[in-house]
């Protein structure tokens, strides 16, 4: 019987979300299991990974063959690294506290990683909240100046019409005027 560390997909269509299982490999994907040692949700960003390292290690060494997936996952955690200082332990080439000394400065790097990539994420989407807000900032500002100056164009073409027509008006009141007083000295 060979067993293999795969992943067992759940989740909607869509919105995958794997189980990190521990299985024969004779069973389906999403069939039988020996045992479940984490979860792996690949939409968040970055990807979550719950996994029990110890137990990955313990069936690593009983001999359980990871898919690549998988393999990449146990690597990211760090459970094939903890596999490779257990073999140097073995040897004989440094002890448990040192094996687990490095494996403990390798998690907080890779921790610090992780966080270093959330943040720089969290920043870069606030970069773009606020460079979106300043763009949405020009357009209302130029809305609001072509407004004005609409409402102006409107104000002086309501001028420019009505100035000509008071004119008109003016200059037809001057004549009859002329026309009144030369009626009255010829009477």
């Amino acid at each position: 019987m060979s067993v293999k560390i795969r992943l067992q997909r759940h989740g909607s269509k869509g919105k995958p979300f794997f189980h990190i299982v521990v299985a024969d490999s004779r069973s389906r994907r999403d069939g039988r299991f020996i045992e479940k040692i984490g979860t792996y949700n690949p939409i968040t960003n970055p990807a979550t990974i719950d996994l029990n390292v110890d137990s990955a290690v313990k069936w690593l060494n009983n001999g359980a063959q990871p898919t690549d997936t998988a393999r990449a996952i146990l690597s990211y955690k760090g459970a094939l690294y903890k596999k490779h200082l257990q073999g140097g332990v073995a040897k004989g080439a440094f002890d448990e506290a040192e094996a687990e000394k490095r494996f403990n400065a390798w998690l907080s790097e890779k921790d610090a990683k992780v966080q270093g990539k959330v943040e720089g994420l969290s920043t870069a989407k606030a970069d773009a909240k606020k460079a979106a807000l300043e763009a949405e900032q020009k357009v209302n500002d130029a809305r609001v100046a072509a407004a004005a100056q609409a409402e102006a164009d409107a104000k002086a073409a309501e001028e420019a019409a009505n100035a000509p027509a008071e004119e008109v008006t003016e200059a037809t009141e001057e004549p009859t005027a002329e026309a009144e007083g030369t009626e009255e000295t010829q009477a």
